[in-house]
């Protein structure tokens, strides 16, 4: 069989994407009240499902645990022979199912129904079991599945998976969720330390590369060298910064002199660097350095110079 291979992939994207844009209008008071229940309920958020439903039900709590929801998911056929037993007295349970007409969910429903929980349905057929007997009904109806046969979840799938992302933005903005909460929740990976590290977690304190004003040359190789961050801080007497000597610098001077033995540090050095708190996030830094094209910057605390962070040692944590 020949088949127009692009044509069919953009043919599945397009479908889905109508499926996705035709839920604004099933965005109702339902689900105005669902968020509402979700946001003041004392309990967890207990996602449910079977077949392609449970695997899209699992994505939802993974989504609802990162952004502040507690949530917990549940297989719709092991609620029925055991896990039944997860759910506690003020949890709200999310049912997915597109036919809201599976063996496993007509007999799941009652039993829901009968511990007293309020139950949220994300359903395509609104005129299903699930859909009648639901408290609350998110209609992820779509006209047509994007598999050819109209039969394997596609778009349906696609429909919960955005239903379920809208009623987490919608609630971690209800809980005023920051990116600092975030980063509480994703500690790991470059996410999680764009979101948390600051320069003090990345800078060596111990190396702290300055010479004084008056330095001769070979003094000032001698600290770029042995401190290895290809520059070094030129400070006063009073121990505030003046200015920066870095590698560029070096090489500039040398194409200028042949004779370096009375050049000082103030001579050659490039005033009012680049600095930054001791305190910053570290991907801050990163794209300070970005934006200036360079590859250091002076570290200060409270005024004071304390060391200096090179952009490797950013590379080197993964940040970026």
């Amino acid at each position: 069989m020949v088949i127009d291979i692009n044509h069919l992939a953009k043919q599945t994207i397009e479908t889905e994407a109508k499926a996705i844009l035709d839920l604004v209008n099933y965005i109702d008071k339902d689900f105005e009240q669902a968020v509402k229940l979700l946001y003041n309920s004392k309990g967890r958020a207990i996602v449910t499902g079977i077949g392609k439903s449970a695997i899209i039900a699992e994505k939802i709590v993974a989504t609802f645990n990162s952004t502040g929801t507690p949530a917990i998911f549940m297989h719709a056929a092991d609620a029925i022979h055991g896990d039944l037993g997860i759910i506690q007295q003020d949890d709200v349970i999310l049912c997915l199912s597109k036919s809201g007409n599976t063996p496993e969910i007509k007999v799941l429903v009652p039993l829901i129904k009968n511990l007293g929980n309020k139950l949220v349905g994300i359903v395509s057929n609104i005129n299903s079991y699930l859909g009648q007997k639901a408290d609350f009904v998110l209609k992820a109806t779509v006209e047509v599945e994007a598999c050819p046969n109209n039969l394997a979840p596609t778009s349906s799938t696609t429909a919960q998976l955005v239903i379920g992302d809208a009623l987490a933005v919608c609630l971690l903005k209800l809980r005023g969720f920051t990116p600092a909460d975030f980063a509480r929740f994703h500690p790991g990976g470059s996410l999680g330390k764009k979101l948390y590290m600051r320069v003090s977690d990345i800078f060596d304190e111990q190396l702290c590369p300055k010479v004084n004003l008056n330095e001769t040359i070979q003094n000032v190789i001698i600290e770029i060298s042995s401190k290895r961050l290809g520059a070094t801080a030129v400070v006063d007497n009073k121990e505030q910064i003046a200015g920066i000597v870095t590698d560029g610098d070096l090489r500039r001077m040398l194409q200028k002199n042949t004779d370096t033995s009375s050049l000082t540090a103030e001579m050659i050095m490039s005033k009012s660097p680049k600095t930054t708190d001791y305190d910053e996030m570290a991907i801050n830094a990163f794209n300070l350095m970005e934006t200036n094209k360079i590859t250091q910057l002076l570290v200060v605390k409270e005024g004071v110079y304390v060391g200096m962070i090179h952009l490797h040692d950013i590379l080197r944590e993964g940040i970026v």
